[in-house]
């Protein structure tokens, strides 16, 4: 539940603040009645956004056991693929992001009326398919239904009172930070859930090594204890995985780790060039 709640937190505030910069450049420019355009391009991309994860829940019933398995290891393995290009993204382009918001505003404006409708579906709906892609794949690594929805439920509305406070100036938090730790995390939930996307695969058969186990905790680590239900809810962790899972979760969570760490250092980030040495000066020649 708590990992669907910063996946929820996380995604929720991304589209919230696009949202918040459009409305909030749409008032700066004298141009509210364009507005409703936002707000319609927004209520499409939470409908297509609701439809997709109705579409993941409902559409493979019925469907036999072993293409079960394959739908949803193929997903989970997109889902990780996705949240690592949007953690990627945000770390990248967060500094210019009000920039290119306002230059596409004025670029939709001086077009037809549903310029700005496609603005806003783009922009809150890219956001809104990766959190049904990425909740719906986190949830399968859970027994509960229920549980996994409520927590996203309530990261999704912390984002929205976050986004309203900030709109008004109630509050101010440095969101340079909060994206770059809730994305170390979500790096780590996204190695679990990968993880989780190769053993749906390996119950499937498309993927060899399903009894060859890497360890087994279940011992000490009961499947229903409290210890396990949260390292399963929060990091996609099991008490028992195999080798194919292992090396997986391994092979992506080092090499994204580091590079997202990376990515992160103020040199990375439009560092200042070095100055460059001076030049000796040149010694004028004697006139005899």
């Amino acid at each position: 539940m708590i990992g669907n709640y910063l996946i929820g937190l996380r995604e929720g505030l991304e589209a919230v603040l696009i949202v918040v910069l459009l409305i909030a450049y749409l008032t700066k420019t004298n141009r509210r009645h364009l507005l409703p355009r936002i707000y319609a391009g927004v209520g499409v991309a939470v409908a297509v956004s609701l439809g997709f994860g109705a579409l993941l829940t409902f559409g493979p019933k019925g469907l036999t056991f072993q293409a079960q398995e394959i739908i949803g290891g193929t997903l989970s393995i997109l889902a990780a693929g996705l949240v690592t290009w949007m953690i990627f993204w945000m770390a990248k382009t967060s500094k210019t992001l009000n920039k290119d918001l306002q230059h596409q505003v004025d670029k939709a404006a001086d077009g037809s009326a549903w310029g700005l409708v496609v603005v806003g579906a783009l922009s809150v709906g890219r956001e809104g398919l990766e959190t049904a892609l990425f909740i719906w794949a986190a949830a399968r690594t859970s027994e509960d239904t229920w549980e996994p929805l409520l927590g996203a439920g309530l990261g999704i509305a912390t984002a929205i009172l976050l986004g309203v406070l900030l709109h008004r100036g109630i509050v101010k938090i440095q969101l340079s930070k909060f994206f770059a730790y809730t994305g170390v995390l979500l790096v780590i939930v996204a190695a679990g859930v990968l993880a989780y996307g190769v053993h749906d695969l390996q119950e499937a058969g498309v993927l060899p090594g399903i009894n060859t186990l890497a360890f087994d905790l279940s011992a000490q680590l009961p499947p229903s204890g409290v210890a396990a239900t949260l390292l399963q809810g929060i990091f996609n962790f099991t008490p028992a995985m195999t080798v194919l899972q292992v090396a997986a979760w391994a092979a992506y969570i080092v090499p994204v780790m580091f590079f997202y760490l990376r990515a992160l250092r103020p040199g990375k980030q439009g560092a200042k060039p070095a100055p460059t040495p001076a030049q000796p000066r040149t010694q004028a020649p004697d006139n005899a």
